[in-house]
């Protein structure tokens, strides 16, 4: 890997801070709609991440080819350090102190010794005045060689020379260790873990509290704090799927954050563990309408506060002053979804990601009681070019609420408009507002975008959640299909333009619409998706093993405790081919480790075999998130063609 400092006048011109406003929408249309390619394009600046002074941000610069690093003194406007990142994808980026920055990356890679490829996960330390770079765990140097999870730093030294970073140091033992974060050394044991450990906690002076442990053979979920010299027991649960999550520690030190579902509301709520004697909290963050969904902790993971899920995020904290400054940016910015991705430790310099009607992913400052602008993530993508996102929702045939997003095409009416039913991945997942590229791709070529958050969505609450296990093709297809049925009533959609589309869980919708609702759809188009349904659940089998709790998570949102015998085979497109009509495009990573391009392979040559219309792109060295730019590229055109001659 090659590491160079950026010169200056390569982007200085775009970082002059400003007092940021909303941009005000033109009264008429743009002059020229953007290319495919602006949408597919990655954003030119992301992971701004800022020093503890606030004097310092550091940014990934995207552009074509060029892929850095840069880090900006935000008083003088001058680039102090930079280094590539060619040969790696960073995920994450946060400084540690004004001098350095920790860099969590992967690379998809093979192991020597183990079969296959695998996603690996490193971190390294840069320290800008020395213009230095060092990983900060090797396998196989001084930790066990077969690992791939080596990114994951829990807490750093009092002095700020080490880190700590759990990881696997024999085969049987996946402890804590001590890592220097300015040479790649050998690292020392800091806690010795077990075979069943999955995360330790610690305090700002390198102290560690507890540890958490899941023992999959014997389904048990423990908690240990560390006390008078021995590990105490103070959380116990025989599971096999976990149900409490541990994410934090408190401000004094003495109890650890625990996210667990409300009964009462429904939802999942904050709560405290005292490690002394394992007594629980009633809920401290809980809300009615929306769930905990992220903590918001300093570098040692002590937790200021939560944001809850919802279309727009929303916050909460400890101190009301905080409160108080959330609730008046929202209120500057009203029509925006704003997300927190950095912050001083003092919370004195705030840094927000905005996304929604006006903007297409800026980052801005909040400073000393004003906004500042400090860049533009999709520079070429203008206010004028962003399509409008509304909330919408609709009741199933059962009667169930579906709260949907729809994207509208700019300066057209919502009036029998050709329409892209565009259902999430995951499954337990969810839509927000934010500037999606396929979305917004579609609505700028005059299709109004459906994105029903069918049941077995995040977000909107256990029920809601729990209604979609065992309904794979059953119940939340049908929510699709309701939600098509409603917009045509309304009049907003065109009955013989509608297209399904979709990327791995959304690929699987995206099959299960063209097999099951054969005449709803004129074309579907999947995107590292399921097919096989059972040899997906083998899959994961061989992976993990028949005992693991993967393995549980997947039979619960498929089976649901169904004793069928081909549940699986009924709910799976490729048993189905016969009964496809519309024509089909298939686009599958060549390296996607999370659905194997096998699954498209197979849907393709069984289409073949009963002479269905069907195309197959392959993404060379793709992964599964479309996270490469040229193939992100490649498969919109395709995917564009393919719509546009099947809906015209």
């Amino acid at each position: 890997m090659k590491y160079f400092l950026l010169f200056w006048l390569v982007i200085t011109s775009a970082y002059s801070v400003q007092a940021y406003t909303s941009p005000k929408q033109p009264s008429q249309p743009p002059q020229a709609t953007l290319p495919y390619s602006v949408y597919a394009k990655l954003p030119a600046k992301s992971l701004l991440t800022i020093s503890p002074s606030g004097n310092r941000m550091a940014y990934r610069h995207k552009e074509g080819d060029d892929d850095y690093l840069v880090v900006m003194d935000l008083n003088s406007g001058e680039v102090v350090g930079g280094t590539g990142l060619t040969s790696v994808n960073p995920d994450t980026a946060y400084f540690i102190d004004e001098n350095r920055i920790v860099l969590v990356a992967s690379v998809n890679s093979r192991i020597f010794g183990f079969r296959g490829r695998h996603d690996i996960s490193a971190a390294f330390s840069y320290n800008i005045k020395e213009k230095t770079i060092s990983q900060l765990l090797i396998a196989g140097k001084g930790i066990y060689r077969g690992q791939s999870n080596l990114g994951n730093v829990v807490g750093l030294s009092e002095d700020r020379k080490h880190a700590y970073m759990p990881a696997w140091h024999t085969k049987h033992a996946y402890s804590l260790l001590k890592v220097n974060l300015d040479k790649t050394r050998k690292p020392r044991v800091h806690k010795k873990g077990t075979s069943d450990t999955i995360d330790f906690f610690i305090d700002g002076s390198g102290l560690v509290l507890a540890r958490e442990r899941f023992y999959n053979r014997r389904n048990v979920h423990i908690l240990e704090s560390w006390q008078q010299g021995e590990w105490k027991v103070i959380y116990r649960e025989e599971t096999d799927i976990r149900s409490v999550g541990f994410v934090g520690v408190t401000p004094d030190g003495k109890s650890l954050v625990m996210q667990r579902h409300n009964s009462t509301l429904g939802r999942w709520a904050y709560h405290t563990i005292s490690l002394e004697d394992g007594r629980v909290s009633d809920a401290i963050f809980s809300k009615k309408n929306h769930d905990v969904e992220v903590v918001l902790t300093d570098i040692n993971r002590v937790v200021y506060g939560v944001r809850y899920s919802g279309f727009k995020p929303s916050y909460e904290f400890f101190e009301t002053k905080l409160n108080a400054r959330l609730k008046g940016v929202a209120k500057v910015l009203p029509e925006l979804a704003i997300t927190i991705t950095d912050y001083t430790p003092d919370w004195s310099t705030i840094i927000f990601h905005i996304e929604g009607d006006s903007s297409a992913g800026d980052y801005i400052r909040y400073k000393d009681g004003s906004l500042d602008l400090l860049t533009h993530g999709r520079p070429d993508v203008k206010a004028q070019h962003i399509n409008p996102i509304e909330v919408y929702s609709f009741k199933a045939r059962d009667g169930l609420t579906i709260p949907t997003l729809l994207t509208l095409p700019k300066h057209l009416e919502p009036k029998n408009l050709p329409a892209i039913m565009l259902p999430h991945g995951g499954p337990e997942s969810y839509d927000k507002i934010r500037f999606d590229w396929l979305t917004q791709y579609f609505a700028s070529q005059g299709y109004l975008v459906i994105q029903p958050q069918f049941r077995g969505s995040k977000g909107f609450g256990a029920e809601h959640l729990s209604q979609g296990h065992g309904e794979w093709g059953l119940k939340m297809q049908d929510d699709l299909t309701d939600a098509v049925g409603a917009l045509i009533k309304e009049g907003k959609i065109d009955a013989n333009r509608v297209c399904i589309v979709g990327a791995s869980y959304g690929g699987y919708a995206a099959l299960a619409g063209a097999v099951f609702t054969p005449n709803l759809y004129q074309c579907a188009v999947s995107i590292n998706g399921v097919s096989d349904v059972k040899q997906m659940l083998r899959t994961e089998k061989h992976q993990h093993g028949s005992d693991h709790w993967v393995v549980s998570y997947w039979q619960k949102l498929l089976l649901n405790g169904s004793v069928e015998s081909d549940h699986l085979e009924t709910i799976s497109p490729i048993n189905f081919v016969k009964d496809i009509k519309a024509p089909v495009l298939l686009i599958h990573g060549e390296h996607d480790l999370v659905v194997p391009m096998s699954q498209s392979k197979d849907m393709h040559e069984e289409m073949e075999d009963t002479d269905k219309e069907v195309s197959f792109i392959t993404l060379e060295k793709g992964n599964h998130y479309l996270s490469n730019s040229k193939n992100r590229e490649k498969a919109l055109k395709a995917i564009d063609l393919f719509i546009k001659q099947h809906l015209p």
